[in-house]
C-alpha cells in the first residue's frame, strides 16, 4: 500500500553534514495520513529509532545520541520525509531506513512500522 525510498546516505568525514530524503508511493497514497520515522541499524546491533514525524509534522521524537544535532522535517505537498544530519560522529554509521504504518504517542513510536525502505548506508570515517 505505501513504497518507501530513500536517498542522501554517502561518506563523510566526522563533523560533516548529510540530508537523507525519503519519498512516498503508492495507489491512493495519502502521505499526509502517515506518521513518518527514520530508523537505522548497524553491524552487530539492534534496530533504533532515531527520529519521527506525526502526520501534520507539530510533534517529533529524537534520540538522545542525535538530539540537538539532527532534524527531521516532512513536505507533504512532496511527499517527502527528510533528515537533515549536522556534526556528524563515526557511531552515527549504519544503514537508515524510512519507516511508516505505526502508532506515535507520548513522543515516540510504538510498536514495529509496517512500511520500510530499502535503506540508505551513511558512513562517517572519524
Amino acid at each position: 500500500q505505501v513504497q518507501l525510498a530513500e536517498s542522501g546516505g554517502g561518506l563523510v568525514q566526522a563533523g560533516g553534514s548529510l540530508r537523507l530524503s525519503c519519498t512516498a508511493s503508492g495507489p491512493e497514497l495519502i502521505y499526509s495520513h502517515y506518521n513518518m520515522a527514520w530508523f537505522r541499524q548497524a553491524p552487530g546491533k539492534e534496530r533504533e529509532g532515531v527520529s519521527a514525524i506525526s502526520v501534520g509534522g507539530s510533534n517529533t521524537y529524537y534520540a538522545d545520541p542525535v538530539k540537538g544535532r539532527f532534524t527531521v522535517s516532512r513536505d507533504n505537498s512532496k511527499n517527502t520525509l527528510y533528515l537533515q544530519m549536522n556534526s556528524l560522529k563515526p557511531e552515527d554509521t549504519a544503514m537508515y531506513y524510512c519507516a511508516s504504518g505505526f502508532q506515535f504517542e507520548a513522543g515516540h513510536i510504538v510498536g514495529v512500522p509496517k512500511y520500510w525502505g530499502q535503506g540508505t548506508q551513511v558512513t562517517v570515517s572519524p
